[in-house]
């Protein structure tokens, strides 16, 4: 038995897609499509029409390749990482998006069939400086929060949680999206070396190296926090991504009150607390982030 298979007990598994509990379909036959909504790193999404469903969903078509690339990672560690979609159906929470099925196209794309949220995205609300942040920041917060300790809760930990995977419906009932980073919170996947999600949002212990908690979930929903409300984020980005990830380690974070005079002192403590570059300085829980947030003076941000 090799290296890895001593840390985890078993021997490493062979690489490859998990395909555990994954039914059959075929893309032509059970989807009409409306148009592309969204492209990731390893997938497309797009709005359809679900023939067996007889409803509009969200579809999510990931890349097989890259999705195996990805997954391989983990069998080389011994470890098995659950599919997306079987993520995805565990979860039940008015915060998170909800899923009906995940499977297999009969070409061998993983697929994942999750409700249609008839909304805008967070990170088109902040650049666009959209009126329908005005006054609903922190309720927005709260929510996302509340979105974030049911996922720990669960035991899963999101890795990607920014702007851009959060949506507003129309009713403003937040969404979390994209789970397609979200691994177990077991010490075996939180163990050292993984780099992997968005720049912007990636923790100091994360750009280390180090290993993690969730308190890389609350750092990320620090920053979201940090732009939301001053409409920067707390480092200065760079074109380069290595700086930026520099920055991160070397660099205090920006001082809200200097993005944003109009601020209270109260919020901008909150936001410098969230983005701690010790995880140990941060919120330990997302319900005390939402308490923290809840209970500046002004809530009309």
């Amino acid at each position: 038995m090799g290296l890895f298979g001593n840390l985890f007990g078993g021997k490493a598994k062979k690489p490859g897609i998990n395909t555990k509990g994954m039914k059959r379909a075929d893309f032509a036959k059970r989807w009409d499509l409306r148009g592309r909504t969204g492209q990731g790193s390893m997938s497309k999404v797009f709005q359809a029409y679900d023939k067996t469903l007889g409803r509009s969903v969200c579809l999510k078509l990931m890349d097989k390749e890259k999705t195996l690339r990805f997954e391989q990672r983990f069998t080389q560690l011994g470890l098995v990482k659950p599919p997306e979609g079987e993520i995805c159906m565990a979860l039940n929470h008015p915060n998170c998006v909800r899923s009906y099925e995940f499977g297999l196209t009969t070409t061998g794309e993983p697929y994942l069939v999750m409700e249609w949220i008839d909304g805008l995205g967070l990170n088109y609300l902040i650049e666009t400086k959209n009126i329908a942040l005005n006054g609903n920041r922190i309720p927005y917060l709260a929510q996302l929060c509340d979105a974030v300790q049911y996922l720990h809760d669960s035991k899963y930990l999101h890795r990607d949680l920014c702007p851009r995977n959060v949506m507003v419906d129309k009713e403003g009932v937040v969404k979390l999206i994209d789970f397609g980073l979200t691994i177990p919170y077991t010490p075996a996947f939180c163990q050292p070396g993984n780099r992997t999600g968005t720049v912007d949002i990636l923790a100091p212990e994360i750009v280390k190296r180090s290993r993690t908690d969730h308190r890389v979930d609350l750092f990320a929903l620090g920053v979201t926090a940090f732009e939301m409300i001053t409409g920067h984020l707390p480092w200065e980005r760079s074109v380069s991504s290595e700086e930026n990830l520099r920055r991160r380690l070397n660099t205090p974070p920006r001082k809200p009150k200097e993005l944003a005079p109009h601020l209270d002192d109260d919020i901008c403590e909150v936001l410098t607390k969230s983005v701690a570059r010790e995880p140990v300085d941060r919120f330990s829980t997302a319900n005390q982030f939402k308490e923290a947030l809840l209970s500046v003076k002004n809530q009309t941000l």
